[in-house]
Formats: structure tokens, C-alpha cells, sequence
């Protein structure tokens, strides 16, 4: 079913029309809160330097992703389709006979390893993001500047992905039944046929039924490794990438989450995160009036748990059947990591609180306060879980250690060439 009439080139206010002008419970009306700029957030006694940001965003991302309870149905594509087929209809049991015994992903007499806590889509199409970065170090793109070698990179990574679906498309009767060597979301199939088809971006991301969705964001969250400390030309690489599979919304909260990132990586604090994430929200866009609400909603609470029952009621949309939108995603994780001052350990749980958002929300506020802490403020038993992909997105992906991946885009970029 379609979120919104709107076209995409109208911006996130056509999609949202049907529900983002819902009523507020409490009376409380959207705010233009904008958050002090500057600062640094201490993490620590005394404060110490941190270190090792890069690995605490991609731990960080790895922990809330499996955080969320969609995380155990992605890592369930590993399980026999027929643990699947059964767990569905478990759950057609419940619903017949009104029982509130919810089914949960089984393994029966098969190894329960999938189903174990880990990380998932998200983390993969993040690592995803992270080989263009590093791709962008190949010989092959020759004497290019630096901006141009990683458009490059970017380029040549989705154009590979869109050989193979061009490869299942000749085997299957239409696109959309093709069987991919992976698995994605809605906005990234779509935009992966489109490019299979001939398109180019921003066509690929503008004819696109999910257009407003939250794919990009993650991928521009590692994106911003490659611009650390500077949040305007770290946006500008995130749009490059979200054009691929994202329109509006989708390509605003790309852009604030990759400012957010970046800003992150140079040594600021939370508020100067947040701040730069709003500096790419414009206010006429449904992504920007959340986020702006969201934030205000910051001052009348005193922990990110108390902020959950505010943002689920008034940010949050319980009609669409995805709770993935940019929209509502973005806004989300930005106000509990401010919020939470950046703490981990308050955000993301938080984050997974808001179960209509917890595919992906979790993930980002993981991000952004895992860069805000660094690589020692995720717990060691949830670097311990997290640290290794399963390959349940990407197959290819199966057995990449984010630790390493970190230490690889930490060489890269102190061995980048100019421009």
C-alpha cells in the first residue's frame, strides 16, 4: 500500500498529507526548537579524549540494529524457509483463535545461531556503504580528486549490485519476481531495477515507491567517514548516494544524518551533532517539522526513556504499514541522542522502545552516539555479538568483522590522496 498521493518531486508534505497533520495528544504544538551549537560531550570521569569514533559508529550501528526486534526476523532469512512458513502460520493460529501467546522466529532442530542477538540489514548495507569508501582508494580511478574518486567509488558499487539484478532479471518473468543474491529494502529493490533498467540517478530514487524511506540514512552515516568535521561536503557525498534509491525525505534525512556523523568524528558534542542535522532539514519538509518537534519535546523530559511515551505519540505514525519513513526515523534518533547526551546505553535502548520504528531508529541514535563515544563506549558484551555479520542481507558480506572494517577506513583516511 502507498504512504502518501504525493509525487516525490513534491517533497514529503504530498505523502504525508493523509496523517501529518494528526492531533498531538497533550495539546503540546510543534516547536522551532533549534539546540545549542558548539560544545563537546564528556564521556567519562575527567572527560578523556576519545578514541577509535569510527569504530564506535559502526559498533555503535551494529548494536542498535540488533537492538530492534526486526532484527530477528532479517537474521531469520538464514533459517529453512519452512521454520518461516511455520512461525507465519503461528501466527494465523493466534489471530483465529484469539490467543495472546505471539509467535516468535523458531529453530526447532535446526542450529539456533541465526536467531542469536547480532546485527542485521542495517549493519550490512552500511558496510556496503563503507566498500565504496574504501573502494575509492583503488588504482583504477586513476588521478581523480578526492570528491570525485568516492563519487566514482559509489557509482561503481551500485552499478555491480545493478548487474546482478539485470543478470536475475533475463532468468525471472518480470523484475519484481526476480530472486536477488540479496536482500533489501522496498526503496533500494526498486531503485536497483531501475538502474537495471537503464535509469540514472535522481531518476532511479525519484521513481521510486519508497522514495521517503530511511535506506540512505544509514548508508550515509558511514558515508560521513569520508568528510570528518566538515558536515556541509559530508551531505553533499550522502545526496550523491541516496539519489540512487531516494527522493525528498529520503535524500533530507540522508543528508542530516551524514552532517550529524561528520560532525561527530571532528570532537563536538551532542548538541552540535543534532544542530548540523537540523542545519539540513528545511522547515517546509514533514521530516523537518518533526525533527524541529521532536527536539523540543527534548526540554520537558529528563531522560531519553521519559522521552519515548512523547515522540511514539506525537512523532511516530501509527497508520502506514512501514515504519521506516526518514520522516519519522531521523527525528527520532536525533532527539534520544540528545536526549541522552549522547550515551549509548540510554539511546538505543530507548530507541528500541518505539516498536513501530525499531528497524532502523535504534541503529542510527546507535551510530551517532557511538561516535560521540568511540569505540570503548559500547558495552564489551555487545561488541562481542555485533562485531560480526551473518550475511543475512548481503550473503557476501557473511563473516566481515566491523572492528577490522573500522581499522580499514581509519587507515584510509589517513592515506587519502588530496583534493
Amino acid at each position: 500500500m502507498g504512504r502518501g498521493g504525493g509525487a516525490p518531486g513534491s517533497g514529503a508534505g504530498g505523502a504525508a498529507a493523509g496523517r501529518g497533520a494528526a492531533a498531538h495528544p497533550g495539546g503540546q504544538r510543534r516547536g522551532d526548537f533549534v539546540p545549542p551549537r558548539g560544545g563537546r560531550t564528556e564521556h567519562g570521569p575527567g572527560g578523556p579524549v576519545v578514541s577509535r569514533r569510527i569504530e564506535g559508529l559502526l559498533l555503535g550501528l551494529a548494536a542498535g540494529d540488533a537492538a530492534g526486534w526486526p532484527a530477528a526476523r532479517h537474521r531469520a532469512a538464514r533459517m529453512p524457509e519452512w521454520t518461516r512458513r511455520l512461525t507465519r502460520e503461528l501466527d494465523t493460529f493466534a489471530e483465529q483463535n484469539a490467543t495472546t501467546t505471539l509467535p516468535v522466529p523458531i529453530a526447532l532442530n535446526q542450529p539456533p545461531e541465526p536467531l542469536r542477538l547480532g546485527p542485521s540489514d542495517d549493519a550490512e548495507w552500511a558496510a556496503f556503504a563503507a566498500e565504496a569508501v574504501l573502494r575509492a582508494g583503488d588504482d583504477v580511478l586513476g588521478d581523480l580528486s578526492r570528491d570525485r574518486r568516492i563519487r566514482a567509488a559509489i557509482d561503481l558499487t551500485w552499478t555491480a549490485v545493478a548487474s546482478e539484478v539485470a543478470a536475475a532479471a533475463e532468468r525471472a518473468p518480470e523484475i519484481e519476481s526476480a530472486v536477488l543474491p540479496l536482500r533489501a529494502r522496498i526503496s533500494v529493490r526498486a531503485g536497483l531495477g531501475n538502474l537495471a533498467a537503464g535509469l540514472r540517478p535522481p531518476a532511479t530514487g525519484h521513481d521510486n515507491p519508497h522514495y521517503f524511506d530511511d535506506a540512505a540514512c544509514v548508508r550515509a552515516c558511514v558515508l560521513a567517514v569520508a568528510h570528518p568535521g566538515d558536515p556541509a561536503r559530508a551531505a553533499d557525498l550522502a545526496e550523491f548516494d541516496a539519489r540512487y534509491t531516494q527522493d525528498g525525505d529520503g535524500v533530507h534525512g540522508a543528508r542530516a544524518m551524514a552532517a550529524a556523523l561528520a560532525t561527530a568524528l571532528s570532537g563536538a558534542g551532542a548538541d552540535a551533532c543534532v544542530a548540523a542535522a537540523l542545519d539540513e532539514l528545511p522547515e517546509g519538509t514533514e521530516i523537518g517539522r518533526n525533527a524541529r518537534h521532536a527536539l523540543a519535546l527534548v526540554t520537558a523530559t529528563d531522560t531519553a526513556f521519559a522521552l519515548v511515551p512523547l515522540l511514539e505519540h506525537q512523532i511516530v505514525d501509527h497508520v502506514y504499514s512501514y515504519g521506516i519513513a526518514a520522516a519519522e526515523t531521523v527525528p527520532v534518533a536525533l532527539a534520544l541522542t540528545l536526549a541522552a547526551a549522547g550515551r549509548i546505553a540510554e539511546a538505543v535502548p530507548a530507541a528500541a522502545c518505539l516498536s513501530r520504528v525499531a528497524d532502523s531508529a535504534p541503529a542510527l541514535a546507535g551510530a551517532l552516539c557511538g561516535a560521540l563515544g568511540g569505540g570503548e563506549c559500547v558495552p564489551e558484551a555487545w561488541r562481542h555479538s555485533c562485531r560480526t555479520l551473518s550475511g543475512c542481507a548481503l550473503p557476501r558480506l557473511t563473516g566481515t568483522d566491523l572492528v577490522e572494517l573500522a581499522g580499514l577506513l581509519e587507515a584510509a583516511q589517513r592515506t587519502r590522496p588530496g583534493g
